[in-house]
């Protein structure tokens, strides 16, 4: 009676966690609206990049921003000490469009991330007071900027979001990626998020931010923010201690990013981001008994099932149910993500191990900071805030 006992107490756990993320995503989806049709960008913008070492997307980039509709824009690019093509493909784009801009960034200050410093002079040379900050690797299709900014104006807020679509390309990209998504929705109580000024339920996408120049220099924009590597968690927090609004939206529909193109990368990108997010000993702790418990768990005990027989477990019918539904709740929330924000559909299958794969990266985290190790990006050293 020893082990289906135990068996019978992780299936109820199991389901009851597995429970949360997806009661919790099939109310957050309607909430998650996309970016409204038919809008017309009533006040010229100054679209913002940073960019180092992108000469391999930067032109794409440009090009579809400078292809935009119903929109009046500058296009200013910030060179951050690039080693390859960068400067010279943007400066001829400079050459062909008086729209677009090229500044070279000033060196690295002490305290600073090199993102943050990037962004805080492109801000300080924006012509226009709608700012939409773009990571190099986000392409937008023709209506997306006058959409994204009519979701600034409707929403009222002060700074806007939004989470482009996710592509990908090697194993670790589509079973990682998608993640995102999940996590947002199955954590973050979004209409929470929206009636409060709570810090602790701020979120955003660092690929796409919206603000207007006011809100910015009263938040302290990016230098609020100098030390941070995770600006999408951080930006949205500095709005808030600052008393202002922040809201996210779902961009899938108008914008696309690649953001890494190596599984390495991935690993490397996401583990430079996590010591500000879930890798820190008070976050990472209930965040591995919510997520193993809930995604991971559930899956191991179909996997005995399968392995020893449901006959030794024909007394506990609702045990197996239990573990069935826990199993199903967290397939069927990845299969409805994956139409809706157009993600690798397989990799819905491959829910557990993505999941593993994801907490390891936390914990690594975890135990570089409390090594005293630093990352590392593009060339640079990091030291998380």
């Amino acid at each position: 009676m020893g082990a289906p006992t135990l068996i019978e107490f992780s299936a109820v756990i199991g389901l009851g966690l597995s429970a949360v993320p997806a009661i919790l995503t099939a109310v957050n989806l309607p909430k998650f609206r996309r970016a409204p049709r038919g809008s017309v960008a009533r006040q010229p913008i100054s679209v913002l990049i940073p960019a180092r070492d992108e000469a391999g997307a930067i032109e794409r980039t440009c090009r579809a921003i400078l292809a935009s509709e119903g929109v009046d824009l500058e296009l200013v690019i910030l060179d951050d000490d690039s080693q390859d093509d960068t400067a010279a493909i943007v400066g001829r784009l400079a050459d062909e469009d008086p729209r677009v801009r090229l500044i070279a960034g000033r060196p690295l200050p002490a305290g600073w991330c090199g993102k943050q410093h990037a962004c805080s002079q492109l801000a300080e040379a924006a012509v226009h007071d709608t700012f939409v900050f773009l990571d190099a690797d986000v392409t937008l299709k023709p209506d997306a900027l006058c959409r994204a900014v009519g979701f600034l104006e409707t929403s009222g807020v002060a700074l806007a979001s939004g989470f482009p679509r996710q592509l990908t390309g090697t194993p670790v990209e589509w079973l990682l990626l998608p993640l995102i998504q999940y996590v947002l929705l199955g954590f973050l109580p979004l209409g929470m998020s929206r009636r409060s000024l709570s810090p602790g339920l701020a979120a955003g996408c660092g690929q796409m931010f919206l603000t207007r120049r006011e809100a910015y220099l009263q938040s302290g924009g990016h230098a609020a923010i100098r030390a941070s590597l995770h600006d999408g968690i951080k930006l949205p927090r500095a709005y808030r201690n600052a008393g202002l609004t922040s809201d996210l939206f779902d961009a899938s529909d108008i914008a696309e990013c690649r953001m890494y193109t190596r599984g390495v990368d991935v690993l490397q990108g996401l583990s430079k981001n996590a010591t500000e997010g879930m890798a820190t000993p008070r976050a990472v702790v209930p965040a591995t008994i919510l997520l193993f418990g809930g995604q991971v768990l559930p899956a191991v005990l179909l996997l005995i099932g399968l392995a020893v027989g449901w006959s030794w477990w024909s007394f506990h019918s609702l045990t197996i149910a239990f573990i069935l539904t826990a199993v199903g709740f967290s397939l069927v929330t990845r299969m409805i993500e994956a139409v809706r924000f157009r993600s690798p559909f397989f990799s819905s299958f491959a829910h557990p191990l993505a999941i593993l794969l994801f907490l390891g990266i936390q914990w690594f985290g975890v135990v570089r900071r409390a090594a005293g190790l630093k990352a590392s990006w593009k060339g640079r050293s990091l030291t998380p805030q």
